[in-house]
């Protein structure tokens, strides 16, 4: 997707028209001064017409030069004057828009646009989204700080159940409480992960300090090396942090947990400390991606990877069902596939839902696995990233051209998408891959 170019506007001057008597003294004695000295005998100099020595005269009757300052305007004409850019009531966000850029764009002020649209310096904007840029911004959040101190008085803080799809800045507008407080009574930050099944404060009460109170005890845990276990990841930690409370080496768990320095955490999640037998995590956490389907269980690793992906989605703003429909369809007319064919997909996939994730790691609506999805880069010629939703849809409508281009027909081509174009090759279609084709193709005249 590119951004929009700005267009080169020429501006058309208007046409000032002025009598020869309006033309200043200085320049009518250059042109004076421009005949020759004497006469050439060719060719003949004109004379001066008779209109223009009258100004002449007119002229040299004058006191001076100077035009006078009352008749020179002190503001630039309306006329000529640059058109401001009309503001629409809404606008959709695009690749690398910012909500300040976007309010000096249709010079607007930026803390108006987040108070019209419920967000905060911190809430993250995705492509796609549609934001209001006219309106009357909601009063509620603004007169919400001025009772805040009061639930210090009281002895126990309010929490709300994070649910797939929030964000802290969403709880706080629910709750009709400024997003620092969220921060402040909850430990966290604006790049804090939540996830589904966490408690989050939203009311202060007795307990608002209590986040301060681990602090204290905790650079006691590295002189107690740990060997064996696991470790429940909380808001703020990162691997090395963990490595050294704990006194073991970073690599060590890194490499009990299959991980490596990138890899996203987040508070909840279950770390094997090395010397520990399993990778499994602990009894009493529930995982957000099961490590089974459909008769077919995945290796700890691989659901690991899946479920910090989910949970890192769901942590995130996505697209809604209706809006991935669009980015698919209108990435399959830029790739030169049939949109039918890849909106079948994409239904039959993940029902359009952007936060999807199988046990086989397979990402968001085009459910494509890690692996296919450095092919779609390949394909494509850049690195695309699975959890954002262009890139997503990029990558699985990349390889469905890929797939239909190489294939001998459109039913090995739908084949290879679900069982793998070597499988097929080899073993031909098995008979839950003959259903999905049919599947597909069902579904790709209903978007015909």
């Amino acid at each position: 997707m590119t951004t929009p170019r700005s267009t080169k506007r020429t501006m058309s001057m208007p046409v000032i028209a002025a009598t020869t008597a309006a033309l200043p003294a200085v320049v009518l004695s250059s042109l004076a001064l421009a005949q020759p000295a004497t006469a050439a005998p060719t060719p003949q100099p004109r004379k001066i017409p008779a209109t223009l020595a009258a100004a002449i005269k007119a002229q040299a009757a004058q006191t001076g030069n100077v035009i006078p300052a009352q008749a020179v305007a002190s503001t630039i004409p309306a006329g000529l004057r640059p058109l401001a850019p009309s503001v629409p009531d809404t606008y959709k966000i695009v690749r690398g828009d910012t909500i300040s850029a976007i309010a000096r764009r249709f010079n607007l002020d930026t803390n108006d646009v987040l108070r019209l649209n419920n967000l905060s310096a911190t809430t993250l904007i995705f492509p796609g989204q549609t934001i209001k840029l006219t309106g009357t911004a909601p009063k509620a959040p603004e007169a919400a700080p001025a009772p805040a101190p009061a639930p210090a008085a009281t002895t126990n803080a309010t929490t709300y159940t994070v649910v797939p799809g929030d964000t802290l800045s969403g709880i706080a507008a629910k709750h009709g409480v400024p997003l620092s407080s969220i921060f402040s009574w909850n430990n966290l930050n604006g790049s804090s992960i939540i996830y589904p099944g966490q408690k989050i404060k939203v009311s202060g009460g007795s307990t608002a300090q209590a986040p301060a109170a681990p602090t204290a005890p905790a650079p006691a845990a590295p002189a107690q090396p740990v060997s064996g276990g696991s470790y429940t990841i909380k808001a703020g930690d990162t691997l090395s942090a963990i490595a050294s409370r704990l006194g073991v080496s970073l690599s060590a768990l890194m490499s009990a947990n299959n991980v490596t320095a990138t890899t996203v955490i987040y508070p909840g999640q279950k770390l094997t400390v090395p010397g520990s037998s399993s990778l499994q995590p602990a009894s009493g956490t529930t995982p957000l991606v099961p490590s089974s389907f459909l008769g077919f269980t995945y290796p700890p690793a691989v659901v690991n990877s899946a479920n910090e992906n989910k949970a890192l989605l769901n942590a995130s703003p996505v697209p809604s069902r209706a809006e991935m429909k669009t980015i698919v369809a209108d990435t399959a007319r830029r790739l030169g596939v049939s949109p039918s064919l890849a909106l079948a997909f994409a239904e039959q996939e993940s029902g359009f839902d952007q936060r999807a994730v199988s046990p086989a790691n397979a990402i968001g609506t085009m459910q494509v696995i890690p692996s296919s999805g450095q092919w779609a880069s390949d394909l494509v010629g850049r690195k695309l990233n699975l959890l954002d939703p262009y890139d997503n849809a990029t990558a699985g409508v990349a390889i469905i051209r890929a797939l239909v281009a190489t294939s001998k027909d459109l039913d090995t081509a739908i084949a290879g998408y679900y069982q793998g174009q070597y499988s097929v090759s080899k073993y031909g279609m098995y008979d839950d891959t003959k259903r999905y084709v049919e599947s597909i193709k069902a579904r790709q005249r209903t978007f015909s």
